[in-house]
């Protein structure tokens, strides 16, 4: 098989969570082991940081990918979904895997991957560990996909383990409460390994204390206020916290003897976007009219999202909405702008929601707008309207983003 051949394959046979949804979860990790057991382990003496929470995994992720790389070790960085192609969840050193590399990795595992019948994910999972250990990466940064408990990257054991953060999202899947999702993301704090929680406080901290404690964890909460002595190539104050919580999670590293400079954090959190090819985060895609994207998909998503609306200047708003049918659809309405002008759209995936059910949605709670056949054609006719200093915003869905970036 060629690579679009490879790739047909793996979308033809295998739940994708992307596209299905709920489908695709399976709650236990047995075919993760089966898949390690026949690739003899390469999870074992993986030198790793594995991060987990409800927003900022990725912009967290790529920001101690760069980190590291500034430090002169061959990094390795897992993390998902791909916007435009798949090879972008696996990277080593910024560069994605070679197409041959996946081909490769399919044709020989193949026969022996298909009676465990492992999910689209999970097969990435097997090939990005049987990858970082034939480049022998010196370490690899390695993101969730969802949750953490039960998580198919959840057969690693790092040098420091993350939580960002806990907001609402795969409720469905996690827990119907905050506290019940923390506990699933909580998960990956493993005995003896120091965790760094990026922000949490009240009930949902308690919660990551007796993890910690019932294991034998050292953890650290992020002191949010303290300035960030760097400069960051990410926009926006949620960027800033990542930030922090990257350089505690290095300063954990450090202090586990990895040789990591200021000047290599310096020059790793301005240069992010150049070292790990990181996008679709307040990305600006055009200048007339201004146009960005932003993946935010669940409400604390999308209040950022807000807040960097309120500190780019604009006069009017157009933009470019589509989600999944699977979210908590009404709480995300609720948090968008009103002021605005909507151009409904479905991203080309089956998950996606029918752009008029979600006008018609979007209606009750006094959003108004148009439905379109195509994330290109709300684009356009968003762009079109637009005049002199408005702004053009594409978000709601990494799907959707995806098309346009």
């Amino acid at each position: 098989m060629d690579y679009a051949e490879t790739l047909a394959y793996l979308q033809a046979r295998l739940p994708m969570f992307s596209r299905v949804g709920k489908a695709a979860y399976k709650a236990d990790l047995s075919n993760t082991h089966a898949l390690m057991e026949l690739l003899g382990h390469p999870e074992r003496g993986l030198k790793c940081v594995h991060i987990a929470g409800t927003n900022g995994k990725g912009s967290t992720a790529n920001m101690i990918a760069s980190i590291l790389q500034c430090a002169g070790y061959k990094t390795g960085l897992h993390t998902s979904p791909h916007l435009r192609d798949f090879r972008e969840r696996f990277r080593i050193n910024g560069e994605m895997i070679p197409q041959e590399a996946v081909t490769a990795f399919v044709e020989q595992y193949r026969d022996v991957f298909e009676p465990v019948q492992a999910s689209f994910f999970e097969w990435g999972v097997a090939l990005v560990l049987d990858w970082f250990r034939r480049e022998r990466t010196d370490i690899a940064v390695i993101e969730c996909g969802l949750g953490g408990r039960l998580d198919s990257t959840n057969v690693v054991t790092p040098e420091v383990s993350i939580i960002t953060n806990i907001g609402w999202d795969h409720a469905d899947l996690l827990g119907e409460t905050l506290e019940k999702i923390a506990g699933e993301k909580a998960g990956i704090i493993k005995p003896g390994v120091p965790v760094v929680i990026g922000e949490a406080e009240g009930p949902i901290a308690e919660v990551f204390r007796q993890r910690a404690a019932s294991v034998g964890a050292p953890i650290e909460f992020v002191d949010q206020g303290v300035p960030l002595p760097y400069r960051l190539d990410l926009a926006g104050g949620h960027q800033v916290r990542n930030a922090r919580t990257a350089v505690a999670a290095i300063r954990a590293l450090q202090r586990k003897s990895w040789a990591i400079t200021e000047e290599n954090i310096a020059e790793g959190l301005a240069h992010v976007l150049e070292r790990t090819g990181f996008r679709g985060r307040w990305q600006t895609l055009g200048q007339t009219p201004l146009t960005i994207a932003d993946i935010g998909h669940n409400v604390d998503g999308l209040h950022i999202v807000n807040t960097m609306l309120s500190e780019t200047p604009h006069n009017g708003l157009h933009i470019v909405l589509g989600t999944v049918s699977d979210k908590d659809i009404d709480r995300m309405l609720g948090t968008l702008p009103k002021e605005a002008h909507y151009y409904f759209c479905k991203a080309d995936v089956p998950r996606g929601l029918d752009a008029t059910i979600l006008q018609a949605r979007a209606q009750g709670h006094g959003l108004q707008g148009d439905p379109f056949p195509s994330v290109h054609a709300a684009l356009a006719a968003a762009q079109q309207a637009a005049r002199a200093g408005d702004l053009v915003l594409v978000t709601g869905s990494a799907f959707v983003v995806a098309e346009v970036v």
